[in-house]
């Protein structure tokens, strides 16, 4: 059994992060398909048919010439698109929200001891904590977005002179961390929202006791790491599907004259339906990232790294 409340390093955190799976990975994978699956296959199914028809008539009015054609096409169908657009968002949102907070109740019934966890206790964790959900959720849309969109938009501005490479690079995976630790302390504390965030922000730096080392580096460093792995990984998915489409595009036209809508033959569904399994792949591999930052929240609640070590003690004294 994994403990889950100590000090780690920086490596520490990577392979952990990797054994995790290899102690849990069945029972986890498995509450995560019966919980999570239908709406990866439905969110997917939608990207598939509905990106493809949304490229297919942006395609094909581009090649016949005729500059009205997609202007046209959603005015004659602007009421699907509205609900559509709706009803893709919304299954989006409850798609982000479980793949969020799947991992944080999952960790946290793991480091409360429980060893066989059951997709209705993770359920019931969802319905118990219903209000608190609602309440991150608008904090996220109307706080922690605006706030996060604001100093991406300044790293990015910078990019220009080039310091701002540097800052994304930095940027990217310290909003990540202070976002998954916001979800963390949130649910595994009864802090309100503004204090959770706090604490996400300051344990980036700091220790509670304020005597240790800044853990920043070490954070910063298992997930810069493990976001490279992930996105080698997928970057090779989402690779195919290009193959597919410009070997589509050449094979069409040859002397550089596109006349047929790749996107409206085989190709185009080869493409589309290769980008799905690419998703569901990236959505999967993403677990490996919460629960990295799950294991990097344990380490920093040192205040309770003392509390567990003498439990664990009693518990060996009782049994022997």
């Amino acid at each position: 059994m994994m403990q889950f409340y100590k000090k780690r390093d920086f490596g520490t955190f990577i392979s952990d992060s990797f054994a995790f799976f290899k102690l849990y990975g069945k029972n986890y994978f498995k509450n995560y398909i019966l919980l999570n699956g239908l709406l990866l296959i439905l969110m997917v199914v939608v990207c598939i048919f509905g990106y493809r028809e949304l490229f297919s008539q942006i395609f094909g009015s581009n090649i016949n010439g005729d500059s009205h054609y997609f202007q046209q096409y959603f005015e004659d169908n602007l009421g699907m698109l509205i609900v559509v657009g709706i009803l893709t968002f919304l299954l989006f949102l409850i798609l982000i929200i479980i793949n969020y907070l799947y991992p944080v109740f999952y960790l946290k019934r793991l480091a409360a001891g429980e060893t066989k966890i059951r997709t209705d206790d993770i359920l019931s964790d969802f319905k118990n904590n219903a209000g608190r959900i609602v309440i991150l959720c608008l904090g996220m849309i109307f706080i922690v977005s605006p706030l996060s969109v604001i100093i991406v938009g300044i790293s990015y501005a910078l990019i220009l002179i080039i310091i701002g490479i540097f800052l994304m690079i930095l940027v990217y995976p310290t909003l990540f961390n202070i976002v998954t630790f916001l979800m963390y302390d949130y649910f595994n504390s009864d802090k309100g929202f503004f204090e959770s965030l706090s604490y996400a922000i300051r344990s980036q730096f700091s220790y509670p006791n304020g005597r240790e080392k800044s853990p920043y580096w070490k954070y910063w460093g298992a997930t810069i790491i493990l976001f490279l792995i992930m996105y080698i990984i997928t970057t090779v998915f989402t690779f195919i599907p290009m193959i597919f489409f410009y070997g589509s595009l050449l094979t069409s036209s040859p002397d550089g004259n596109f006349e047929q809508n790749p996107f409206a033959g085989t190709a185009g569904i080869i493409f589309f339906v290769i980008y799905g399994i690419s998703m569901l792949i990236s959505f999967f591999l993403s677990n490996i990232l919460y629960v990295n930052a799950g294991l990097m929240y344990y380490d920093g609640r040192t205040d309770l790294h003392q509390k567990v070590e003498l439990a664990e003690i009693e518990t060996i004294g009782l049994n022997e």
